[in-house]
């Protein structure tokens, strides 16, 4: 997903920080609104942030000759929204530029409508489906995280697609080659991604399910039902 430096025209470069400017300034708004409101926030914020620096900094080699990571942003759309993620993603993105030569400053924009941008809108579509129905939070959390990492792949791959169309069918046959190259390495990493994610919610849960009511991430109510119906499975387990 870390497109490297100088790999996009630079005409596609100001193109995709174009596009992520606004949820940049509306990212900063929101942060600094959250903040004011309750501090408490501040320990969630640094889970999330510290999740997704982590997890897109494994850079681990593709089977198909490029290399692939987990994302990490599903987690941080569910507690504070698209807004507030894009402006964490940019901060570990600009980071990963500067210290791990992961991606870089001109191909930063592309890099965040991917990963900070557009695969949070993706699992945020998905969290605002299924957050007021019977689906079990965790199965919801596990959606969620897992589709917010596919798409931002598929994003990449339009973004180099439209970049770099091929001679012989074009926009669509480069998306379909580019396409490839990530999905079989990134859609059994993208699972992975959501089991570890709803491991870490659980304990969130368990720890500081308060600030989730706050935050109105769930309900109490399915928060308390979730835990309940986890208890019981234990409860059975041991006997």
């Amino acid at each position: 997903m870390h497109i490297m430096e100088g790999f996009l025209p630079w005409q596609w470069c100001i193109v995709w920080w174009i596009a992520a400017i606004p949820f940049l300034v509306m990212g900063t708004i929101q942060l600094r609104r959250i903040i004011r409101k309750d501090r408490e926030y501040l320990s969630l914020l640094g889970v999330c942030g510290a999740f997704i620096f982590i997890l897109s900094a494994l850079k681990l080699p593709s089977v198909t000759g490029s290399s692939s990571h987990p994302t990490g942003t599903g987690l941080s759309t569910m507690c504070f929204g698209v807004f507030i993620t894009s402006i964490i993603g940019a901060i570990v993105l600009l980071f990963q530029a500067l210290l791990l030569a992961h991606g870089g400053l001109s191909t930063m924009g592309a890099n965040m409508v991917s990963m900070a941008i557009g695969g949070p809108l993706a699992g945020y579509a998905v969290y605002y489906l299924l957050r007021n129905t019977r689906v079990n939070i965790y199965i919801t959390v596990f959606i969620v995280t897992t589709v917010a990492d596919l798409v931002t792949y598929i994003i990449t791959s339009f973004e180099l697609a439209i970049a770099y169309p091929a001679q012989t069918g074009g926009i669509l046959s480069s998306f379909e080659a580019f396409f490839i190259i990530f999905a079989v390495t990134q859609i059994p990493l993208a699972i992975i991604e959501g089991c570890v994610l709803t491991l870490v919610f659980k304990y969130i849960v368990a720890l500081k399910s308060d600030i989730l009511i706050k935050l109105n991430v769930f309900s109490e109510d399915q928060i308390s039902r979730a835990s309940h119906n986890e208890d019981q499975i234990v409860h059975l387990e041991i006997q």
